[in-house]
């Protein structure tokens, strides 16, 4: 039952368009590969890279001036580059991006059978082949998985811990959940995108159509709710599952998300929580820490009051240690005052005594007279 359940989710999973939409031609001349039936661009370069799996892929590398970031975008099911090449164009035009796109194993013109485990190999050969041959660093690079295209993105990202960002296009939560509201995970499903979105340390945009008839929206929603770091997602009412792009606000939202991400991290924060009402009350209630700090700088002129009032002790002191001093100075009189009235008093009782002896000795005299 398990094989013949996953048999069925692979089938589901890989519809790649037969015949393909293009042929892969070398020009002559130049000796570039070219996509037929499509015109040759200055911009753009098509080129063959070979998997770890044994199969070579071909992949379309779309150049814009002065792009700060590189779009690796995992189409969908039923679609090959060719198919995909005009949005590709688009999609860097009004981004602003260099943009690499790729077949999987078995679809387009690339070797081999698709598979999961070969779609995780395709994607890897894409992303080295923009570090080794195009220069991309990891922080420079946003992840954009369609649909089946998320199995292979949500892989490499949580990978990627530097990654700048991921755009999740009508994805999945797995290949099993797509034909069966199962809760748990079984070892034989594919795509376990549900078990591998808490893994992604980047933010995450979620675009899905509220009337998607192959994969239902709660998809988008659930993986949405398990990201570490969201972005504001976008349900597009109406939207079924091919055709999102033909929304305005499709390419309006999807420019807003990539000039954010190409922010530095604490304008990034910034932008986020300005579309968080309650976070930016909390944080613009938080910025009067600013005028309380001015306040404590106001410590000097509280010194310069601190200084006044050590002023007012001293002179308070100054005027008590006068005053005291006035009155030691005026007991200091009293008491030599006082000293000179005993020694009067002294020098009169002394007189006195002078005359009493005198006194006494006339006496004496006037005593001895009469005898």
């Amino acid at each position: 039952m398990g094989g013949v359940t996953s048999s069925m989710a692979a089938k589901f999973a890989f519809f790649p368009p037969n015949p393909p939409s293009y042929k892969l031609i070398t020009d002559e001349a130049t000796g570039l590969l070219l996509l037929d039936p499509f015109p040759h661009r200055e911009n753009v370069e098509i080129l063959k890279l070979p998997t770890r799996r044994g199969t070579e892929i071909v992949a379309v590398y779309v150049r814009y001036p002065m792009a700060t970031s590189t779009l690796l975008y995992s189409h969908g099911n039923a679609a090959d580059i060719g198919q995909m090449y005009e949005l590709f164009i688009e999609l860097s035009i009004h981004l602003r991006v260099n943009l690499m796109g790729y077949d999987y194993s078995g679809y387009g013109q690339s070797s081999g059978k698709p598979s999961e485990h070969n779609t995780y190999a395709d994607i890897e050969a894409a992303y080295k082949c923009l570090e080794e041959n195009y220069g991309a660093k990891q922080e420079e690079i946003i992840l954009y998985g369609q649909s089946v295209g998320s199995g292979p993105t949500l892989d490499l990202a949580a990978h990627l811990p530097r990654l700048r960002a991921v755009v999740l296009h009508s994805p999945i939560l797995s290949g099993l959940r797509v034909m069966y509201p199962v809760k748990r995970t079984y070892w034989f499903d594919i795509y376990k995108n549900i078990d591998k979105i808490p893994l992604v340390k980047c933010p995450v945009l979620v675009i899905h159509g509220t009337s998607d008839e192959v994969v239902d929206c709660s998809h988008g929603k659930q993986l949405w709710e398990l990201c570490q770091e969201k972005y504001e997602p976008l349900w597009l009412k109406g939207g079924n599952h091919c055709d999102l792009e033909l929304y305005p606000e499709y390419i309006r939202h999807l420019k807003k998300f990539v000039s954010t991400v190409e922010k530095p991290p604490s304008q990034r924060h910034s932008s986020r929580r300005s579309i968080d009402r309650p976070e930016h009350s909390r944080r613009s209630t938080d910025c009067f820490e600013a005028p309380r700090k001015s306040t404590d700088r106001r410590e000097k002129p509280r010194r310069s009051t601190d200084k006044s009032e050590k002023l007012k002790n001293y002179e308070y002191k100054f005027n008590n240690d006068d005053k005291l001093a006035k009155l030691r100075i005026s007991i200091d009189q009293m008491e030599r005052s006082r000293r000179s009235v005993e020694y009067q008093e002294k020098s009169r009782r002394s007189i006195d005594q002078q005359f009493e002896k005198a006194r006494k000795s006339v006496d004496w005299l006037d005593r001895i007279r009469a005898v």
